[in-house]
Parts: structure tokens; sequence; C-alpha cells
């Protein structure tokens, strides 16, 4: 493991000084993802996490329910919850570059209240700043997500969620800055 930090705080592992574990992982997030950026640099320490992480958050980029600006509306809202700089500078630019209005990003971002003139939108938002704030889901909330997502859409926002409120975490927890690049691999 290289001594000084790459990545943040963390000081990640060049390829040839894995262990072939960690090998089999970080091919494993390669396959899943194309590459790895964000947390899955980290992740590669971890190679059962490796793994399973590295599939999971792949199936958030392409064929599930929800819209590219619905799903930067709901990572936005819990990447900036955890204060975590690299994630959130990262999905602002996809937000926007999503067709969110700067605006509506910027209020995200900021816990400032904003609202979408599309249903779908103004649902995800909804439900993403109801479960961010670790608030009790009003049963007319629950009821326009039935509505508006249906019960896949609903699930695909609560674990697209989890999904990135352990990516805020690990990056925060690394201390790992707005567009670190860490080792070229």
């Amino acid at each position: 493991m290289a001594e000084t930090p790459t990545f943040g705080r963390y000081a990640e592992i060049p390829y040839d000084k894995m262990t072939p574990e960690q090998q089999e992982g970080y091919n494993a997030m390669l396959e899943a993802r194309g590459r790895l950026p964000g947390p899955n640099k980290i992740y590669v320490h971890n190679p059962k996490l490796a793994k399973v992480v590295g599939p999971f958050g792949a199936y958030f980029r392409k064929g599930y329910s929800l819209s590219e600006r619905e799903r930067e509306i709901a990572v936005c809202t819990i990447c900036s919850k955890f204060h975590s700089g690299y994630p959130t500078s990262a999905h602002e630019r996809a937000a926007k570059a999503a067709g969110l209005p700067n605006d509506k990003v910027e209020a995200i971002l900021s816990g400032l209240t904003t609202s979408f003139s599309d249903e779908r939108e103004q649902v995800v938002y909804e439900m993403a700043t109801c479960l961010a704030n670790s608030r009790w889901v009003a049963k007319g909330l629950y009821d326009r997500a039935v509505e508006a997502l249906g019960h896949v859409g609903i699930t695909d926002v609560i674990t697209l969620m989890g999904h990135y409120t352990s990516v805020a975490m690990t990056l925060a927890f690394y201390d790992v800055p707005a567009g670190a690049t860490g080792m070229e691999r």
C-alpha cells in the first residue's frame, strides 16, 4: 500500500501491490462500471465488498426506473446532507448536465426549498428531502409516490439514496476533496 495519501486521506493500492483477492474485486468493479471513480478507489481495499458494490452501483447507471434528472435530485439531496465535497461537486455537475435548472440544483445542495413542475421529479424531491432529514413519510406523500413512481420507482429512489449515503459517508470520512483524481490507472 502506498504510504502517502493519494485520494484525500486514503492511500490507494497500486494494482501490482494488491492481493489476488483485491485484484479480483478491482476487476469485478471495473467490469461492472467500466471505470473506478470516487469511492470505488477505496472499496477495492475490501475485495468482498468490491465484488458486490460495483454491480450494485452500476444498476443505477442505466436501464432502471428513474430518469437522469430524477436520479440527480435524489443523489444531490443525499450527498449534500453529508457535506461530502467529491460526490456533491460531481453530482452538481451531473444534475446540471441532465438539464436540471441551476437554481433548483443550488437549492437542493443548500438545503433550501424548491419545487418541480414535473410530478415525478417533485415526488422524488419530496421523498429524498423527507428521508434525508429522517422525517415521517406522510400518507399523502406515500400515495403520490405510489401513483407517480409505482413501487419499483419508490424502491429505486430509496436504494439509490442508500447507496449514495454509503458513497458520501465513505468520501467524507476519507476527506476526499471535490475534483480529486487519485492515482492514474
